[in-house]
């Protein structure tokens, strides 16, 4: 007769056979994790994996009785379990920057493994630490205590140096390897009250599917943080690179102004005096500004352009909602290419309208030109791309850009910003 222990040994193992295969699968298929920590969880996985099913055709021999099977499991169950504590050592050391091979904690637990494997080769030829009954009954020997030191050892060894180097790991690299070191501790003591169940195997690898967790989270923190950093560089480039003729009309506008109309000339002057400042600050500001300040932005620019078109650019603003914030150089690449596009000398004034609307689940900004036709372009290799924008406004706030044409000409572009 089955007992009940033997039939939920023999399910944990079934059930840890799903949990590594599954872990194995999510390894390999991520392709995106780091190469040394990818291989690390593939080969954690693999090996537990050869471990469980160990386990479960260990099980599966005990309770059909192939009693020749058993003794040769056990040994496979021990040896691979060995493995994931000297593997442990190697990824901490890498994940704090040392030279795991040369590393006086990696070479005390390969020792120390050594020794665990030379007890193991040892088991295969004696009774004195455990053996197997002719019935296939497990049965511990007078020495079992010798062959639980190595490994408790390790484990004391990884964890110690994981206290040493805490400062040199980020907090969840930390937690990983807490949980992961933590979970098999727990099993052995619930397998103290519960003696013949495989918890503390169940807890390695409950262990290993949380420290895969963790790891995976700081990984794509990062991933993020990194999109984010050089969508950040290429936006501070694409500032720098002003379109020289731009500079160059403002410049000559205000050469001919100062015999014309000097106070004009003037207002010119600081206009673009702000709007320079405002576009070299821009390039320094990593989080999210007040709308205001980019309104300020925008309205420095269209005073310019004002400045050189005259009668021909009329603008209007309607913002009432004005509390909220958004990337930094939103606004004006966008009324930028409202002007440049939409300002054609055979046609009527250009009229640009700038508003903006609370709505229920954020706030939209909208810019309407009545030019002839629209003629945005997001790859506008003399401006700021509208590309640049819309991906600074996901990655930055969650926003949407969206562009479409204008019944009767010109174009109206939308800002959703949550």
């Amino acid at each position: 007769m089955i007992d009940w222990t033997t039939l939920v040994n023999f399910a944990m193992a079934m059930v840890g056979i799903v949990l590594t295969s599954l872990g194995l699968v999510m390894a390999i298929m991520l392709r995106p994790m780091e190469h040394g920590t990818r291989s690390y969880f593939i080969a954690n996985f693999a090996i537990t994996l050869i471990c469980t099913s160990a386990v479960a055709v260990d099980y599966y021999a005990g309770i059909y009785h192939h009693v020749a099977l058993i003794k040769p499991l056990i040994f496979i169950e021990s040896l691979t379990s060995s493995l994931l504590m000297p593997m442990l050592t190697v990824y901490m050391l890498r994940l704090c920057g040392e030279k795991w091979r040369e590393s006086p904690l990696f070479i005390a637990v390969v020792m120390l493994w050594a020794a665990y494997f030379a007890l193991l080769v040892y088991t295969q030829f004696t009774t004195v630490i455990y053996s197997v009954s002719a019935d296939g009954v497990y049965s511990r020997g007078p020495l079992y205590p010798l062959l639980l030191v190595p490994p408790a050892a390790i484990m004391l060894l990884n964890l110690i140096g994981l206290f040493r180097r805490r400062k040199k790991m980020t907090a969840k690299q930390r937690q990983a390897m807490l949980i992961y070191m933590a979970a098999p501790l727990v099993g052995i003591i619930l397998q103290m009250f519960f003696y013949g169940l495989l918890l503390v195997a169940f807890g390695a690898i409950i262990g290993a599917y949380m420290m895969f967790v963790f790891i995976l989270s700081e990984q794509t923190d990062r991933a993020i943080r990194q999109v984010r950093e050089n969508a950040e560089k290429e936006f501070g480039l694409k500032v720098l690179q002003m379109r020289p003729h731009f500079i160059y009309n403002v410049m000559t506008s205000i050469y001919y102004l100062v015999d014309t109309d000097p106070q004009a000339a003037k207002g010119a002057i600081r206009d673009f005096s702000k709007y320079l400042h405002q576009n070299f600050s821009a390039v320094v500001k990593t989080e999210n500004v007040p709308f205001e300040e980019e309104l300020a932005h925008a309205q420095a620019y269209l005073a310019i352009e004002k400045t050189r078109f005259r009668d021909r650019l009329d603008i209007t603003y309607d913002t009432r909602d004005t509390i909220f914030s958004l990337p930094p150089l939103t606004l004006e690449p966008i009324v930028e290419n409202a002007v440049k596009h939409g300002m054609n000398p055979d046609c009527d004034p250009l009229h640009i309208l700038i508003r903006t609307r609370a709505m229920e689940d954020g706030h939209e900004i909208t810019v309407i030109n009545d030019g002839a036709e629209l003629k945005l372009s997001e790859t506008n290799p003399d401006g700021i791309s509208l590309k640049n924008v819309r991906e600074r406004l996901e990655i930055m706030c969650g926003g949407m850009l969206n562009i479409m044409p204008r019944d009767g000409g010109g174009a109206i572009v939308t800002l959703w910003i949550p």
